[in-house]
């Protein structure tokens, strides 16, 4: 059976990485065969799961010095029947990359906006007077170097292997210890929406129904309650009003549990929206490399 996964495109960046890896786990516990296909962007990749034009989807979820990808996060919330499988931990190494002479005739660089951010202490360091410009991958611009000798591009030592273009600066992210959070995610039917037990992390997200003095906190009590650890909470913009948001939260627990169902139950009369993301296992890629 062949397995047909989506990713942010084009090849060598760090969403296509995560999806070797996770292929390379794949084939250690199964028989499936897996075929990638890249995406423009990281909604059109979990799109492509919703209109059946792929199995899964790899997205990442967020890193360690920037937080959140918010497009996974807005995507995730806007499209209904997605279910995270699994969550791959993988570090992140950015190496710059052009065919300059040296840094000082460098004029542009280009990458991701989360590259750009998580390399931003480097580049005021050694570059602080180019033009940053921001693109939709890290390799979007790669073949276009050669023709320009004054730009430069954030992105994997991998790529640049791939590309055959040469690296004028290595391990230039901000912290040494830099790690994306990547979501193996596929798609619900009627059939298969279960929660499968003994999870140790659930991501859910929710609006509330009145935006008023003590309706977050209400929410929130349910799992403070019962002693469940929040490893992550977030707000992001409903895009329908200023000041109304969303919330993203993961919390370590399994959602097939039978007190996490019911303080989900109870959840429920607090919110206006709320989405049960999935219930996953998480996995480092230096373990499954």
């Amino acid at each position: 059976m062949n397995l047909s996964i989506a990713h942010l495109g084009p090849s060598g960046n760090y969403s296509e990485q995560a999806a070797l890896f996770y292929v390379n786990w794949l084939t250690k516990t199964c028989e499936n065969q897996a075929i990638l296909c890249p995406y423009p962007s990281i909604a059109q990749s979990l799109k492509a799961v919703v209109q059946g034009k792929a199995m899964q989807a790899i997205v990442p979820a967020e890193n360690s010095i920037e937080g959140s990808v918010t497009m996974t996060m807005d995507t995730m919330w806007q499209l209904d029947s997605l279910r995270i499988e699994l969550a791959l931990i993988m570090p992140i190494v950015h190496v710059l990359i052009s065919c300059a002479s040296s840094l000082d005739t460098i004029q542009t660089v280009y990458s991701h906006p989360q590259a750009l951010a998580q390399c931003q202490g480097w580049l005021e360091s050694f570059l602080p007077s180019v033009q940053l410009i921001p693109t939709n991958s890290t390799t979007e611009v790669l073949e276009r170097l050669e023709i320009d000798s004054c730009a430069a591009a954030i992105s994997s030592q991998r790529a640049a292997q791939l590309y055959n273009l040469p690296i004028l600066a290595a391990g230039i992210n901000d912290h040494p210890d830099n790690c994306t959070r990547f979501w193996v995610v596929r798609g619900n039917t009627s059939q298969d929406f279960q929660f499968v037990s003994n999870k140790k992390h659930t991501s859910l997200a929710f609006s509330l129904r009145a935006n008023k003095p003590g309706a977050l906190v209400k929410a929130l009590e349910i799992f403070a309650a019962l002693n469940v650890n929040m490893s992550r909470i977030e707000s992001r913009p409903t895009k329908r009003s200023l000041g109304e948001y969303l919330f993203f939260i993961d919390i370590e627990a399994d959602a097939s549990n039978q007190i996490i169902q019911s303080a989900l139950q109870e959840l429920s009369t607090y919110t206006e929206v709320l989405k049960i993301f999935g219930s996953y296992d998480a996995v480092s890629t230096r373990d499954i490399s």
